[in-house]
């Protein structure tokens, strides 16, 4: 009964199965998993990203990070189903390949990895622009470099060492969202000093609500939608734990938690403590809220949990990458070279790779950051969106299957299955309009395209070759 599931392309071994012949180590404890789930909603697109949101929608911006988190929610669920039911370190990208063939995997593999391997190069700078800031001295090229250093040391050692370092600067992040939010509800209520009771007035004046009307909540939906971006890796790390049904369980169980208590809930007390119109540009919302409930040294506070930030994702995609990469490399995707994995059970030329190619990007990045960076940053734009699509078709096609052939695999659904799934492609074809028709995202989402274009031509001359041996 469960062959017919791992018949075919997507039948080849992967990381964690324990008929591998180079496996991937598990290392990952539950407290891993459960922090880098935590840690990976909260990154520098929400407490710098925000304020363009802000912008935008006004107080509305609540509504756009509902709207946002709901579509980013129900992926979650359909991601988490399907890893519980089939894990694999190449989670979605193997997942499309089981339920609509081989140029499925290929294209949503290939895809994410230079998606995480190009962000990874706009982190690696962010980071070292805020350390260039502490100490000009030091050239921003060379942090870049210490940087590079230590994390592709950190993830060529043991996965254990990239688990304890998503750990801990996931939970500097968390006590600093917590504690943002404990204070923002304090002078909410009037109960620090120089404080009085905020009211509703800052939700009604400036323009109402919805200054912008529905027009500035669809943008801000647009501006905060590829904040979300990252809690794949979440089921990607799982195949590593020590459990993985029960990792992903859990963390994607508590996603709904976390996007509303992070997300939603800081945007509500910014704009509830302070005007939507005293919001300045290039300056984060929570730096400008802390400074005016009277915080000391709010902006290099919020500096170093950016920094923290950015190092975290920068962590997290170079793992990412590199197990998306070693997952390929097992299915015949990738170079067969890549499947060397070491004693720790790392596959270390699969992590040299994504960082060999990390290295380009971040070049790229400081010698032309507004022409050839440019371009490729564009090209992956809207990627995410592509992948997030692929999970639900995927998700549609997969779950019957396991439901008649393994239905105890099933030990996370999705929600009203299959309305809700059929709802979330239609909010991403909606995304994918609104994009086409604003001005600022068309120039993405048109490079974005053409790079998937280019990546699924591949998939079907592949396609095409092999059928003809």
């Amino acid at each position: 009964m469960h062959d017919r599931l791992t018949s075919g392309p997507a039948a080849t071994p992967t990381a964690g199965s324990t008929e591998s012949a180079e496996p991937l180590a598990g290392g990952l404890k539950q407290r891993h998993l459960t922090m880098l789930g935590l840690g990976g909603v909260i990154g520098a697109g929400l407490f710098v990203g925000s304020g363009a949101g802000i912008a935008l929608a006004g107080p509305g911006i609540v509504v756009s990070y509902l709207i946002a988190g709901a579509l980013a929610m129900c992926v979650m669920r359909m991601l988490g189903e399907m890893s519980t039911a089939l894990p694999a370190s190449g989670s979605f990208s193997v997942h499309a390949e089981r339920a609509l063939g081989r140029w499925a995997g290929f294209s949503v593999g290939w895809l994410y990895w230079f998606l995480l391997v190009v962000v990874l190069a706009v982190e690696a700078t962010g980071a070292a622009q805020i350390a260039n800031g502490w100490l000009p001295s030091v050239p921003q090229w060379a942090w870049v470099l210490v940087f590079m250093i230590v994390f592709t040391g950190a993830n060529l050692a043991a996965v254990k060492n990239f688990g304890e370092f998503e750990f801990y600067f996931a939970a500097l992040k968390v006590f600093a969202i917590v504690a943002f939010l404990v204070l923002g509800l304090l002078a909410v209520f009037g109960v620090l000093p120089d404080t009085r009771p905020a009211g509703l007035a800052n939700l009604t004046g400036q323009g109402g609500f919805l200054p912008h009307g529905w027009q500035g909540v669809t943008s801000g939906v647009l501006a905060v939608i590829f904040a979300f971006g990252g809690l794949e890796v979440v089921t990607i790390a799982a195949a590593e734990s020590d459990d993985p049904v029960r990792s992903v369980a859990r963390a994607v169980r508590s996603a709904v938690y976390r996007i509303l208590f992070f997300y939603v809930g800081s945007m509500a007390v910014i704009v509830v403590v302070l005007p939507w119109t005293a919001q300045k540009a290039g300056l984060s919302p929570y730096v400008t809220v802390l400074d005016a409930i009277g915080i000391p040294s709010a902006g290099q506070i919020m500096n170093i949990v950016v920094f923290v930030a950015l190092l975290s994702a920068l962590n997290a995609n170079l793992y990412g990458s590199s197990r998306m990469v070693f997952s390929l490399a097992e299915r015949g995707e990738a170079p067969k070279a890549l499947l060397k994995v070491s004693g720790s059970g790392v596959p270390r030329r699969a992590v040299l790779a994504s960082v060999a190619f990390g290295f380009v990007s971040v070049l790229l990045n400081l010698k032309w950051p507004d022409s050839v960076f440019l371009y490729m940053l564009n090209a992956v734009g809207a990627v995410l969106l592509f992948v997030w699509a692929m999970i639900a078709v995927s998700q549609l096609r997969l779950r019957p299957r396991v439901e008649r052939e393994a239905p105890e695999r099933l030990v996370l659904r999705m929600w009203l299955f299959p309305g809700l799934t059929w709802v979330t492609l239609a909010a991403m074809a909606t995304v994918f309009v609104l994009m086409l028709l604003d001005d600022a995202a068309r120039p993405q989402l048109l490079w974005s395209l053409g790079a998937t274009a280019l990546v699924l031509a591949v998939a079907g001359v592949r396609e095409l070759r092999a059928r003809r041996v």
